[in-house]
């Protein structure tokens, strides 16, 4: 008998997708699709405009699409509030993360858990069982009690802010987790920690897609696409081995032809 052939269904789909910042376009004609059980890479030089694609998917204010379209689960993403684009399931990690003075990690956590829980027509947990739950991830990542109680990212240091986007990741459990330069700042033990919690979250109907200049991540979190980001798009992909191209011999073969 032959193999049976297991079909994936896509999460996000981007066709011609343009967009631009205060005027300048910086995402230009740019397709990529992504479906369940995968990992993308989009690899490119600091300074080109990697990150204006995870603002733009994740709805930040000032980044204005001009044309195209984007389906996250097969429906219009750029139609959804920034609100409603989390609660369907979509995650940014972010290279730089916000400070929340006054609200503590437990709480924070818990009220975001429950609104995706009833987005989604769960019933909310309650303290005791969430907390129990959240000690549980926190453990994995190697984040302690005291830091669950302190204000969000408040006197964290960058290991420790990377570590609490990792716990958000794994206690929401996204359908598709953006990683935004993730390495940034680590050290690599924090490194390590990150990418193992990142990849006890994935199965074959979560995907990830990891934006970075560097292959040091992607030794830990392997890809199943890479691309390479020039000039507002997607000029060339493969699989993990084109990382190492890169590595060995940085962008600028790619910029000269695009």
């Amino acid at each position: 008998m032959g193999e049976t052939k297991i079909m994936t269904a896509s999460l996000l789909k981007i066709e011609d997708l343009c967009a631009q910042v205060a005027g300048k376009e910086i995402i230009k004609n740019f397709n990529l699709t992504i479906n369940e059980g995968e990992v993308h890479a989009i690899m490119g030089p600091n300074g080109a405009g990697k990150s204006t694609l995870s603002y733009v998917l994740t709805g930040k204010p000032g980044y204005e699409v001009t044309s195209g379209s984007v389906y996250f689960k097969g429906k219009d993403l750029l139609k959804m509030s920034v609100e409603e684009r989390a609660r369907e399931g979509l995650f940014l990690i972010m290279q730089y993360p916000v400070e929340i003075p006054g609200v503590a990690v437990t709480s924070f956590l818990k009220h975001a858990v429950n609104a995706v829980r009833a987005h989604k027509g769960e019933p909310e947990l309650d303290t005791m069982e969430f907390i129990k739950s959240l000690r549980s991830e926190a453990n994995k990542l190697g984040i302690d009690a005291e830091m669950l109680k302190r204000s969000v990212n408040v006197g964290f240091s960058g290991g420790e802010k990377k570590r609490l986007e990792a716990l958000q990741m794994a206690v929401l459990k996204p359908d598709l987790s953006i990683l935004d330069e993730a390495d940034s700042g680590l050290d690599i033990d924090a490194i390590k920690v990150v990418s193992d919690g990142v990849n006890n979250l994935m199965n074959e109907k979560k995907a990830l897609l990891i934006i970075t200049h560097y292959q040091k991540l992607l030794t830990y979190i392997k890809p199943n696409f890479v691309h390479v980001f020039a000039d507002g798009h997607i000029v060339k992909s493969g699989d993990w081995k084109l990382s190492e191209e890169i590595e060995q011999n940085g962008y600028s073969a790619y910029m000269r032809e695009h």
